[in-house]
């Protein structure tokens, strides 16, 4: 496949990047704006690969996309590019309705646009693959019930509101002009690359540099969590082989309260870097929460594993140890960002999830 990947310098998007690369039969062409979240440093190690390219456009560009799609003789879009972090939306929503629903209705235009000019065998194979979030379905009773793909809409924040949005988009633009379409909602994602505003890349070097480890309310909320590189083989699967209109959960089978999260990693640094006194526990931190803050999110992902074969293969624990290794064997990485020499700006200090 010749595969247009939006947000392919993002965390989840370079994941997709690195594992759809490894492959010498794919060509990937990455797309991205190049926001304080893209990184290209998280794409080194494919970036002279022959079967992979970077373009820096806007996803709001849809001249730039439509040509760049004839050009390249694309198969399949994978949109991934998209304000994530709640807290910023809370903060300042217009770039997430800028990014996430302007963003995406202009990518579909471009899509629909190239995909009719396509001959018919090509308009039979090509893929319109859209990644959302399991936030779109609001929240869940601490000690019940479970997200499927049949649970209805109900976004709490202005981000989970403007991806909603942007999933009724690209439904809209399959019933109404008939592009191929397939759609994902996942569970929270960790492990390398991960932008250090959230929640475990924030504690495991907050952590490290002896700093509060913050975390809302009573740190309650429950997440589920999926390793990135799981989540790349289920989006390559719902890409190449899901059915044309249908949308797939992808989930870790991993609920944690936040403060397990963060307590398992105090645990796991313990023992792989021991502070000279005293255990990373007592950097805890408990601050006020923030506003609308979902109670619980749980994903049934039986769909994806029935359909299209697909099983995590990381557990939480096994993920979370190979994900803080990375991080202290990766400071080349990270160290950039967390002095603020990268993108201008020095990490917050609030929890993120």
């Amino acid at each position: 496949m010749k595969v247009l990947v939006t947000g392919g310098a993002g965390f989840i998007g370079s994941a997709v990047c690195r594992h759809l690369v490894a492959d010498d039969a794919n060509t990937v062409i990455n797309v991205d704006k190049l926001t304080y979240a893209g990184n290209l440093a998280s794409l080194r190690s494919i970036e002279n690969r022959p079967n992979y390219r970077f373009r820096q456009i806007d996803i709001c560009d849809d001249k730039s996309l439509v040509e760049l799609m004839g050009h390249e003789n694309i198969d399949a879009v994978m949109h991934l590019a998209a304000e994530s972090h709640v807290d910023r939306s809370i903060d300042g929503p217009a770039a997430f309705i800028e990014t996430n629903i302007v963003g995406t209705f202009r990518l579909l235009n471009a899509s629909l646009a190239y995909w009719r000019d396509l001959p018919p065998d090509r308009r039979e194979k090509f893929r319109f693959h859209h990644i959302s979030t399991d936030e779109v379905f609001g929240d869940l009773p601490f000690d019940s019930g479970i997200f499927t793909e049949e649970t209805p809409y109900a976004p709490s924040s202005p981000y989970s509101a403007s991806k909603a949005s942007s999933d009724h988009l690209v439904r809209a633009w399959h019933e109404t002009y008939g592009l191929p379409i397939v759609l994902s909602n996942c569970s929270n994602n960790y492990g390398p690359f991960h932008f250090p505003e959230k929640l475990i890349p924030l504690v495991i070097l907050n952590a490290l540099h002896g700093e509060p480890l913050p975390v809302y309310g009573a740190g309650a909320n429950v997440r589920d969590w999926l390793y990135v590189e799981d989540h790349a083989r289920a989006l390559a699967l719902v890409a190449t082989k899901g059915r044309v209109g249908e949308n797939y959960n992808i989930g870790g089978r991993a609920e944690r309260t936040n403060l397990s999260v963060v307590e398992t990693i105090c645990d796991l640094l313990d023992e792989k870097r021991p502070r000279i006194k005293g255990r990373y526990r007592d950097l805890i931190n408990f601050v006020t929460d923030r506003p609308g803050h979902d109670r619980r999110y749980a994903i049934d992902c039986s769909k994806i594993e029935r359909e299209l074969g697909w099983r995590a293969e990381e557990s939480f624990d096994s993920g979370l140890s190979k994900t803080i290794d990375w991080y202290l064997a990766n400071e080349w990485w990270w160290r950039p960002i967390r002095d603020g020499s990268y993108a201008g700006e020095r990490l917050g200090k609030a929890a993120a999830q």
